[in-house]
């Protein structure tokens, strides 16, 4: 696709599509323009670039990730402006979690405020060790309004989310990922190479079992175990009723490489 955003840029390649938030002199924080155009962007890649099956999301620059919400922006905020605000960051969040694609954060820097909110909406994080997670949002008198409460202790737990919300504890990528807030860490001159491992592996993958094995996991947190578990039999039944599941078997049996280049 072409790039009609100013704060964004997408490229899209065969099965992989790249978003660059690009507002570097700002350390890429969100306003109200990030949000509208990421939220274009990752809804057309999902709905009208069909062999999409990973989303990889990145900021501009060495410094940041996203630093935070734009607080220039905001401190202009009427309270139903600031719902607004809310809502509509709260909105791309949701959206990163609902589509099919696999989404990668690759944090390489600052992921702060609704940086990290951002982040944690994406289904997997990479982080370089020079990374930094955090909620700083009672500095200014603020909360995350960007999903923040309501995720960061499924990922870290109660007492270290409480820390990071109401004492303003941030994490070293090393720590983000011994809590489990991050999938995978390496060094920053790494960042690159391992995310086309990521590319690579989840390339070689069938896609609508990606997708299936995406929405269970995430439908989890919600759903008590024995509906989890009729949903799951469900889905795992469908496995046998497409040729993904097919042509993945029959590569097995027969020692060699699954070929799921096009989607099933």
């Amino acid at each position: 696709m072409n790039n009609p955003f100013e704060t964004i840029t997408v490229q899209h390649e065969p099965y992989v599509s790249r978003i660059t938030i690009n507002r570097p002199e700002v350390l890429n924080a969100l306003n109200q323009q990030v949000i509208h155009e990421l939220k274009a962007a990752v809804t057309f890649i999902s709905k009208e670039q069909n062999d999409c099956r990973l989303i990889i999301l990145s900021g501009a620059g060495e410094k940041a990730f996203v630093a935070g919400a734009d607080i220039k922006e905001m401190s202009s905020l009427s309270p139903q402006q600031a719902r607004d605000f809310s809502r509509n960051g709260q909105e791309l969040t949701e959206l990163l979690e609902q589509i099919n694609p696999l989404t990668l954060a690759v944090v390489d820097g600052f992921a702060l405020g609704g940086g990290c909110e951002l982040a944690m909406a994406c289904d997997l994080i990479l982080a370089s060790t020079k990374a930094k997670f955090g909620q700083p949002e009672v500095g200014l008198g603020l909360i995350p309004g960007f999903g923040g409460t309501q995720r960061l202790a499924k990922r870290v737990g109660l007492p270290i989310a409480l820390d990071m919300l109401c004492a303003g504890r941030n994490l070293t990528g090393e720590q983000a990922f011994q809590l489990g807030l991050v999938s995978r860490i390496c060094q920053p001159e790494e960042i690159e190479e391992e995310t086309n491992k990521i590319v690579k592996r989840t390339l070689n993958h069938g896609p609508s079992a990606i997708g299936a094995a995406k929405r269970l996991c995430r439908a989890s947190y919600s759903m008590a175990l024995p509906v989890g578990l009729e949903a799951e039999a469900d889905a795992f039944a469908g496995c046998f009723s497409n040729d993904e599941g097919k042509n993945g078997m029959s590569a097995f049996l027969e020692k060699r490489s699954a070929n799921f280049a096009k989607k099933c």
